[in-house]
Order: C-alpha cells, then sequence, then structure tokens
C-alpha cells in the first residue's frame, strides 16, 4: 500500500511538472495578454466575461508569420480623421508602406502613426498596423486585428503576426476601435495572434 502511493505521487509530481512545461511554451507575450484581460483595471472584458475568463484563444506561434518588411516611408501624406466604431474620428497619418514577403507571395500595407499619442512618453515611435486577411470571421475576429511596430533606425522593419490582436471592441461594444482600411488587406490567411472570442 505505501509502495503504490508513493508511485501515486511521483505520478502526480510527474504530471505537474509535464504541465508546467506545456505553459512555459507560451510566449511571454500572450501571458502578458492572459494577465491585462484577467486584470480589472486593465482589461477590456464586461465583468461577467472577466469572471470566467480562463485565457485568450491564439494560433500556435508560427515563426513564418515573423517577416522582414521594406519600410517606404511617405513624408508627405496628409493626415486624416480614422473611421472607428463610433462617431469619434482621431487623427492619424500614413507613415509609409511596408512590403514583405509571405508564402511566396508580396503583399503591401499601410502603416499609421496615431497623432494623439506623439507626445505620450512611450509612443514617440510607435507604429500601428491594422489587416484584414482570410481568417477573419473563420477563427479570427470578423473586423480585423491589429499589430504594432516601432519607427527603425533604417528601411528594414520586423513584423511579428504572431502578436496580432483584437480591437476591444471584439469584447465589448463600449469601446471606439478604428476600422481597419480596405486597402489593408492580406489575401491569405494569417494564422497567427489571438483568435475570435467567444463572449458568453
Amino acid at each position: 500500500m505505501k509502495n503504490l502511493l508513493v508511485l501515486c505521487l511521483l505520478c502526480f509530481s510527474i504530471s505537474c511538472a509535464q504541465d508546467k512545461r506545456a505553459l512555459n511554451e507560451e510566449t511571454d507575450w500572450q501571458k502578458e495578454m492572459n494577465a491585462d484581460f484577467k486584470d480589472a483595471t486593465k482589461s477590456p472584458l464586461k465583468d461577467k466575461d472577466r469572471k470566467k475568463f480562463t485565457g485568450l484563444d491564439f494560433y500556435k506561434f508560427d515563426s513564418t508569420y515573423v517577416v522582414k518588411a521594406t519600410l517606404k516611408r511617405t513624408p508627405d501624406a496628409k493626415p486624416f480623421k480614422m473611421k472607428t466604431t463610433t462617431e469619434r474620428r482621431p487623427d492619424y497619418v500614413q507613415y509609409g508602406v511596408v512590403t514583405f514577403t509571405l508564402k511566396g507571395k508580396e503583399f503591401q500595407l499601410s502603416i499609421y502613426q496615431n497623432l494623439g499619442l506623439l507626445d505620450e512618453e512611450g509612443y514617440e515611435d510607435y507604429l500601428f498596423l491594422p489587416f484584414l486577411d482570410d481568417t477573419n470571421g473563420n477563427g479570427s475576429y470578423s473586423g480585423g486585428r491589429y499589430t504594432e511596430a516601432r519607427i527603425p533606425e533604417g528601411d528594414t522593419l520586423i513584423i511579428d503576426f504572431n502578436t496580432a490582436y483584437n480591437p476591444y471592441c471584439a469584447y465589448n461594444e463600449k469601446y471606439s476601435c478604428p476600422i481597419v482600411p480596405r486597402e489593408n488587406y492580406i489575401a491569405t490567411e494569417i494564422e497567427a495572434g489571438v483568435k475570435d472570442f467567444k463572449k458568453s
């Protein structure tokens, strides 16, 4: 009986170690996202959804979706009012156009600066990259997703679609979210980043 108890304890500890290893396979970015969504001071979730929240649904990390892009700056671009899901129209400007190859095809996307954030600490070199792709409404949020970058010193930019996230309005309609411009459609499936959120 004693041997059986020791064996059970040993199996339990091995099982725990395996569970721990599985958790460690998540990326730091995924862990940070889940922590923010659990935190009532940061979470976009409605209270009823946050109380049941166990973690976002992510596509498995895939290095295919970490791409090296060429950045062509557009210094003469004029500021414009970005359409959102509400009447709010924040000021943006196209900072440039990024060109990259993914799955053997070349794509171009506009990358933007939020002019209202330029004076905020930590956002001086912040770039906003909203995009649509063929997973929208079929695995990912139907309205498209966002990812971010920082202004590089040269003309090369790394875009990591594994950090693609949903607009806050995917979780709560009280938020005002930029609508992804149609020109930022990628004609392929971006199976990376955050998947669609199933509301309770």
